[in-house]
């Protein structure tokens, strides 16, 4: 198995570091950070002003409709795939190879991301359709096809979706974990692959549903668990903190550094910060419309979903991102060795002793197994789309556990460059579609504000915007029957 692994190594590093280097170098940093802006100024710094809006909109019913899951089940599948090894260990990655200022570039990728997710998830519910079993499916490839008329780009975009989260993603996770468990308890390699493979069988055979009742539970559970820890260190270090801000905001303008050398700190703490903080709130990359498109929408309107997926980004890095980059730099083992995940079971040893490697161990386990779970809705909801069928999905799902086996096995840089190749290429192709379609964003936004300034429940009639044509599934779109 190993050699194996490394001849796929040897054949596709040449290919991923060309595409990193393109798309991550003169691309996507600065692409990513402009289309946050461009939605955060063209709709009013939403994701601020509606804050407090996002917490109403997150319940558990489907008021009635049964076609989808509810918008709470959808934050929670969203924030299993989210919520991940970008949280322990890409941070530390981030933190180690980009300096503490990497934080504060998370941060703001986050902010700004909140915009992009709230528009996208916006579209993705706009766009939506029923299947064959009357379930409700869209995302990216749906409003590229049916709001652009580009058929071929929602083609190339659920391809590439397939590829990242259908096979790349879960053996990052599964390479995140089997370090993790093997330094924690002493696993074997066979043993933590024949062990996941079980596991995430048993529920991906189950379909969406299954993922999403699981996620309900799971997920709630392992985040506010994981942020309880991290709060009690911060709490107990609270005269630390400002040394640890101070220095973050110092690292991320180069401030730190030698003379001559400012713009190239800068440059490097900026790419490790957008990079991390994509690859664990996934704004603007187009993976959560997927599922933020299978939710029955309270209040029904596209709106409403859009604004519980940008509470989903802020959890996922302005909470749970900056509790891992809070207890790495106030710990003091930055610098000091280890890879990834390593780093964060360090940091967490140095406030609670021994028991805090098993601690990151678990969590890593929670948070990465359910990261592969959610990963996988996404690509079973793109293959339907490419007009997969019983055999297909039968496929998928045994790929899907054999990549979980070689991220077992592969070495941490290849696996998570192959990651950041795959991320580039969908996200690429995602901020086009959402700019291009911008003008839908704001008509939908204006809408929703206005029905609120008017203190009415919004609702959005497809009637009274003929403009949007047959891209819209008018049955799906009409007054909703209101069940008392």
């Amino acid at each position: 198995m190993e050699a194996v692994a490394h001849l796929i190594e040897t054949l596709l590093s040449p290919v991923i570091g060309l595409i990193n280097k393109v798309l991550w170098d003169y691309v996507l940093v600065y692409g990513l950070l402009a289309v946050g802006l461009y939605f955060t100024v063209r709709l009013r710094f939403v994701q601020v002003r509606r804050f407090p809006h996002m917490l109403h909109v997150i319940g558990r019913g489907t008021d009635g409709d049964t076609a989808g899951i509810s918008p709470f089940q959808a934050l929670c599948t969203s924030l299993a795939s989210r919520v991940g090894t970008g949280n322990l260990a890409g941070v530390a990655i981030a933190l180690s190879v980009g300096g503490p200022g990497a934080l504060f570039w998370m941060w703001c990728t986050a902010v700004l991301g909140m915009a992009t997710a709230y528009a996208e998830s916006a579209l993705a519910q706009l766009y939506k359709v029923r299947d064959e079993n009357g379930q409700y499916r869209g995302g990216p490839s749906y409003y590229m096809a049916r709001g652009l008329k580009k058929k071929w780009m929602g083609v190339a975009f659920a391809l590439c979706l397939l590829l990242t989260y259908g096979l790349v993603f879960s053996s990052v996770h599964a390479n995140a974990m089997a370090q993790s468990l093997h330094s924690a308890f002493g696993f074997s390699q066979a043993q933590i692959a024949t062990g996941l493979v079980l596991l995430t069988a048993v529920i991906i055979f189950g379909g969406l549903r299954t993922i999403a009742r699981f996620a309900e539970w799971v997920v709630p559970f392992m985040s506010v668990g994981y942020l309880g820890l991290a709060a009690w260190v911060v709490f107990t270090h609270l005269g630390q903190v400002p040394d640890v801000l101070s220095l973050v905001l110092r690292s991320a303008f180069g401030l730190d550094a030698a003379a001559g050398g400012i713009f190239g700190a800068i440059a490097v703490a900026m790419l490790q910060g957008v990079k991390r903080g994509l690859y664990s709130n996934e704004a603007g990359m187009g993976s959560a419309p997927n599922v933020a498109a299978a939710a029955t929408p309270v209040p029904h309107h596209p709106s409403s979903q859009g604004f519980v997926q940008s509470l989903g980004v802020f959890i996922d890095t302005l909470l749970i991102c900056s509790a891992t980059g809070f207890v790495i730099l106030l710990s003091g083992v930055l610098g000091q060795g280890g890879d990834g995940v390593e780093i964060t079971q360090n940091a967490m040893t140095v406030f609670f002793g021994g028991w805090g490697t098993y601690f990151v161990a678990i969590a890593l386990f929670f948070f990465a197994f359910t990261t592969i779970i959610g990963n996988y809705s996404y690509a079973e909801s793109n293959l339907l789309y490419l007009g997969g069928g019983r055999w297909s999905l039968l496929a998928l799902r045994l790929a899907a556990l054999a990549v979980i086996v070689w991220g077992v096995y592969s070495k941490v840089q290849l696996v998570w460059d192959a990651a950041d190749a795959a991320m580039a290429l969908m996200a690429s192709i995602n901020l086009v579609a959402i700019v291009m379609l911008s003008g839908v964003v704001i008509k939908l936004t204006r809408d929703y504000d206005r029905q609120l300034s008017e203190g009415r429940s919004p609702t959005f009639h497809i009637a009274q915007y003929p403009e949007l044509g047959d891209g819209v599934d008018h049955e799906i779109w009409k007054e909703p029957v209101r069940r008392d």
